[in-house]
C-alpha cells in the first residue's frame, strides 16, 4: 500500500518533475540498439514514461514508442512534448496489454514502483519471442561533492523520521541484480551495462531536484523547510553549487519463446 501511495507523488507537480529530472546517457541507447540487433524501427512499450526523459531519445532514433503512465499530468506533458508518442494513462498492473507484441519493453527508473508479482511476467507477455526487457535504474554514488554528501547526513538525521546512515555507496557496490528475471523462467541470461556521470546543481536547482523525490514530498511542510534550510546552508558554505555523481544501470534480457522448465 505504501508503494502505491508513494508512486502517486510524482504527478503532484508535473512541471517541476519535467524541469528537474535528468535524462539518460547516450551510450544507453546505443547499447539498447545493439542488444536489439539494430532493427530499423523497433516497437517499444515504455512502462512509466514520466514526462519523456527516456522517451525522447528513442523517438529521435525513429523507434515506434507506446507508453503507459500512471499520472495524468505527467502523461499530458509527455504528449505535449512528443506528439508522436501514444501514452495510455493507467497503472501498468491493471492496463490491458494490446494485441501487438513489442520488440522492447523498457522501464526507466520506474520498474521498482510496479507490483513485483506482476511486472516481470506481464512484461514478458507483452514481448515477441526474443524481444528485450530492459530495466534502467539510477543510483546516487560516491563521487562529486563528496564532503557535502558526508556532511548532509546531519541534516537528514535532524529533520527526517528515517534517515539513511552513511553517504552514497561506491558504484562498484551497487549490485548487478537480475534475480527477478532469472526466477521468472521467462528470460534468457541478463546483460548488464553501467554508465557513470555527474551533474552540477546550484542551491535552488538542487532543492528543486529533491522536491521531485517521493521521500522528500512525503515530509511535512515544516520538516521539509527545516531540512532544506540545513541543506541550503551547506551548499552555500561550499560555494553555492554541488556536484552529484550518478550511476545509470541497464539490466536487459531476451524473452524466451517458452518459459524455462
Amino acid at each position: 500500500m505504501r508503494r502505491q501511495e508513494m508512486r502517486k507523488t510524482f504527478g503532484e507537480d508535473a512541471e517541476l518533475y519535467d524541469r528537474v529530472r535528468p535524462t539518460y546517457p547516450r551510450g544507453l541507447y546505443d547499447d539498447l540498439a545493439a542488444l536489439l540487433g539494430n532493427p530499423v524501427r523497433p516497437r517499444v512499450l515504455e512502462i512509466g514514461c514520466g514526462t519523456g526523459q527516456a522517451t525522447g531519445p528513442m523517438i529521435e532514433r525513429g523507434w515506434s514508442v507506446k507508453a503507459v503512465e500512471l499520472s495524468p499530468d505527467l502523461a499530458r506533458i509527455a504528449r505535449d512534448k512528443l506528439p508522436e508518442l501514444e501514452v495510455k494513462t493507467a497503472a501498468f498492473e491493471s492496463w490491458p496489454l494490446p494485441a501487438e507484441k513489442f520488440d522492447l519493453v523498457l522501464s526507466a527508473t520506474a520498474f521498482h514502483w510496479i507490483d513485483p508479482e506482476v511486472r516481470v511476467v506481464k512484461s514478458a507477455d507483452a514481448l515477441r519471442p526474443g524481444g528485450l526487457l530492459a530495466v534502467v535504474s539510477t543510483h546516487h554514488v560516491e563521487g562529486g561533492s563528496s564532503q557535502f554528501f558526508a556532511d548532509v547526513d546531519q541534516c537528514y538525521q535532524r529533520f527526517t523520521p528515517d534517515p539513511a546512515v552513511g553517504g552514497p555507496p561506491r558504484a562498484d557496490d551497487v549490485p548487478e541484480d537480475s534475480a527477478e528475471f532469472d526466477a521468472s523462467g521467462r528470460f534468457g541470461p541478463a546483460e548488464v551495462r553501467r554508465y557513470e556521470w555527474e551533474q552540477t546543481y546550484t542551491t535552488s536547482e538542487y532543492l528543486e531536484l529533491l522536491s521531485s523525490y517521493s521521500g522528500h514530498r512525503a515530509l511535512t511542510q515544516d520538516a521539509r523547510d527545516r531540512l532544506y534550510g540545513c541543506i541550503s546552508a551547506l551548499i552555500e558554505a561550499a560555494g553555492g553549487a554541488v556536484t552529484k555523481r550518478y550511476l545509470t544501470q541497464l539490466i536487459a534480457a531476451n524473452c524466451l519463446h517458452q518459459p524455462l522448465a
